[in-house]
């Protein structure tokens, strides 16, 4: 009787299921994997083990409950000899699939729980267990069988999950602003990092820090500080407290040459437009210096430094202006336009976008257009150089409503904002 059950529910699996390659005994989910350790089906519990979760309690109970069903089931009043003829009619059926089908089919998790439990039964009727599964077993091999028996008592009991031991893992928040301070700041060790964490409120030890570094191969103090000089982090320094001074020409409609004369601070990159004149004599150009120190003062610029080339324009007179105001001349070297590279940069960017779509027809007309540029410019024309912030931080506190186009000289250039609510 046990034996025609076999074969029958061998063969309604290998009907059901498709045949596909791969190795029976591998579960197609990760349930496996992330089981908790487990111990002999033969020894107790030890102390400090649960029951397994609900759904591993669910399938022991159906495990259980299918095992008494088959003890129930009653013997059908068909004689020996049918039997024997119905089980060698289904054993021949599983020979001709497997002829055609070699390889073992990839089968269910439930499926493998019916087969294990036959099995069990079947080696619980005496002697021989593994003679009988060798005969009523085709589909698979009987050490695959008894695989899943023991893999179904292991999950009837489970460890409790311990808490791993050592010191808590450190956010990954806190790792962040650690390896920002030791990139920004070469020359901090290991104590003064910790220092600096402690002062913002961060409750770690002088051993952690040390080992994240470490871990994101971080080198120590004396190592960083050797290569954290160069002429980015050196100019920076001095940025805010520099200035550049250059003439450029432009030609007119009837082909007058006019000058235009500018100061750009190297911090902010804010242009200051001293004037144009066709005629820029020694008392124009040193009146162009008044003006600007005196606007320095009101808007109370501490400059130190103002970088010119060796152009005749710029005389003795012009250079005692700024330097009655404790800002010292740096003179660029001959043939040198590199060395002035702040200043030429923003002749390149006002031809580029203003005067070269331009007609200019005398100097009030260059007057008027270079005031519109640079107003522009310093309010709002993202720079690059400054992290796309404009020269003159204007705090736009919209954030919402249409966006709207402001033509600046008559829609050469379009600058776009907020309307206001």
């Amino acid at each position: 009787m046990n034996q025609r059950i076999v074969a029958s529910w061998a063969l309604h699996t290998a009907k059901q299921m498709p045949v596909v390659c791969g190795n029976p005994i591998r579960p197609r989910n990760g349930l496996h994997e992330s089981m908790d350790k487990y111990v002999s089906p033969h020894s107790q519990p030890p102390a400090g083990t649960v029951r397994a979760v609900p759904h591993r309690m669910f399938y022991f109970l159906l495990a259980h409950f299918f095992s008494c069903l088959l003890d129930l089931i009653p013997r059908a009043n068909r004689s020996d000899h049918q039997k024997d003829l119905e089980i060698l009619l289904l054993r021949q059926q599983l020979l001709i699939l497997q002829r055609h089908h070699p390889k073992p089919p990839h089968i269910s998790r439930w499926e493998k729980l019916g087969l294990a439990i036959l099995a069990a039964k079947l080696t619980g009727l005496g002697r021989g267990a593994k003679t009988k599964l060798n005969q009523v077993l085709l589909l698979f091999k009987p050490d695959t069988v008894l695989k899943w028996h023991r893999d179904r008592v292991r999950r009837k009991w489970t460890f409790r999950q311990q808490r791993a031991g050592g010191r808590p893992a450190t956010c990954p928040e806190l790792q962040v602003l650690l390896l920002r301070l030791a990139q920004e700041n070469p020359t901090w060790g290991y104590s003064k990092l910790h220092g600096e964490l402690l002062k913002l409120g961060y409750d770690i030890g002088r051993s952690t820090v040390r080992d994240i570094l470490k871990r994101q191969h971080i080198a120590p103090a004396p190592q960083r500080a050797k290569n954290c000089g160069n002429w980015s982090s050196l100019l920076s320094h001095y940025g805010k407290q520099l200035m550049a001074c250059d003439f450029f020409t432009v030609e007119t409609v009837w082909l007058k040459t006019l000058h235009a004369l500018f100061f750009i601070e190297l911090g902010s990159r804010r242009v200051h437009f001293a004037g144009c004149t066709a005629h820029p004599t020694a008392e124009w150009v040193t009146q162009q210096a008044r003006h600007l120190t005196w606007r320095l003062q009101d808007e109370q610029l501490s400059m130190r430094f103002l970088i010119r080339d060796r152009d005749a324009k710029f005389t003795a007179k012009f250079d005692a202006v700024f330097v009655a105001e404790g800002i010292e001349i740096l003179r660029t070297p001959y043939r040198t336009p590199t060395a002035n590279a702040f200043a030429e940069r923003w002749v390149r960017s006002v031809r580029e976008e203003c005067l070269d779509k331009l007609l200019i027809v005398n100097e009030a007309h260059l007057h008027r257009v270079l005031r519109e540029y640079v107003r522009y410019f310093n309010q709002a024309r993202p720079h690059q150089g400054i992290e796309q912030r404009c020269p003159i931080r204007i705090e736009r506190g919209r954030r919402h409503g249409a966006v709207e186009r402001r033509d600046v000289l008559g829609g050469i250039i379009h600058d776009y904002d907020r309307a206001a609510a």
